[in-house]
């Protein structure tokens, strides 16, 4: 009876490890199956259900036939390239401001692709993540040509102003005015479009908004050069795509298909050479095409994740160039979102 103690504790301590082992064995798989709820829910449903804007020419609008175009949107079908080599496999959904990030919450869409802010208040008290940013953008003043001689948002005191409720801009338009002591008398609208046929109209001087969008909505006026955006950049406005927290596999995949494109301009690889680029001997180009290495499998896609996005949407330039710069009637100079090696802060980590 004594020889068998030993024996019995041995026995009893391999029986809690084992368990221990099954438990945590068991809390990972869950964790994992966690992580790629929303990826198995797409690819179970054979569409991603998408919030964009709900209309803002060059980033998301849809024409008399139902068809959505724009930068937005753009960002929307690489991931439906990455997930399934189709981009018609994309729901659209439209969603004004203040409705947004609650969709998003509820799980209406998979992710948000709608010129949103990155804020710190919008991941905390939402539960969400900013996936990285797509468009670096600032909020700024536009204003009739026909108003008081104005060179300089300093010489905006007393003035009428078009603010959408609910959104950065308007605490921004306050923060400014309070600090730069000017008084101003806030006009403002819950629906975008109320604004703009208020400012139109005349209801108020001066219309104020992120630069991008200022440029996207005087293009849709009757006479665009009626209307003049000063120089003035007051905020920060990091636009880029959100997604709900807890589920870490899915940011993966919405964060490095922003990457992947940056990294596809930089490295020269696009929709038109794309085949060459498969053929390529570079490193750097087999990592992101996906003929060296498991970049894909790793975040759950097959290894050609990157050359579907690129073949079937283009690189970041190129997406770019035709939604908002030299290939579109916006005509935006890329500034700040030109890549860091070309004057501009648009940077991606390297695949590898």
């Amino acid at each position: 009876m004594i020889r068998s103690k030993p024996v019995l504790f041995k026995s009893s301590l391999l029986a809690t490890l084992a368990s221990g082992c099954l438990a945590a064995a068991a809390v990972l798989a869950g964790a994992a199956g966690a992580q790629a709820q929303t990826l198995n829910t797409i690819k179970d449903r054979g569409q991603l259900v998408c919030g964009v804007s709900t209309g803002l020419t060059g980033f998301s609008i849809s024409d008399d036939k139902g068809s959505w175009s724009g930068f937005d949107v753009d960002f929307c079908r690489a991931l439906a390239a990455a997930i399934f080599n189709d981009t018609s496999k994309v729901k659209f959904v439209p969603l004004n401001a203040s409705e947004r990030f609650n969709e998003l919450k509820a799980g209406k869409i998979d992710v948000l692709s709608r010129n949103s802010t990155w804020t710190m208040s919008r991941e905390t008290e939402f539960g969400l993540n900013f996936t990285g940013v797509t468009y670096y953008d600032g909020q700024g003043f536009m204003l009739h040509k026909t108003t008081r001689s104005v060179e300089s948002a300093l010489d905006l005191g007393g003035a009428k102003i078009c603010v959408q409720a609910g959104t950065t801009t308007q605490t921004n338009l306050a923060d400014y005015f309070r600090a730069n002591n000017l008084k101003y008398e806030e006009v403002k609208f819950t629906v975008l479009a109320d604004l703009v046929k208020a400012y139109e109209s005349g209801q108020c001087d001066v219309f104020t908004s992120d630069v991008s969008q200022l440029h996207s909505e005087r293009a849709n006026f009757a006479k665009p050069a009626d209307h003049v955006i000063l120089p003035d950049v007051i905020s920060k406005e990091p636009l880029g795509p959100v997604v709900r927290q807890g589920d870490d596999g899915w940011l993966e995949i919405v964060k490095w298909t922003h990457f992947a494109m940056l990294n596809a301009e930089e490295l020269g690889v696009a929709s038109k050479n794309i085949d060459q680029a498969l053929q390529s001997a570079k490193p750097d180009v087999k990592r992101l095409v996906g003929t060296d290495g498991n970049s894909g499998e790793q975040i759950g896609l097959t290894n050609d994740w990157a050359a579907r996005i690129i073949r079937l949407v283009g690189n970041y330039g190129e997406v770019y160039d035709r939604n908002l710069g030299v290939g579109s009637k916006l005509g935006i100079p890329r500034g700040l979102n030109q890549l860091w090696n070309a004057g501009g802060i648009q940077y991606a980590p390297p695949i590898r």
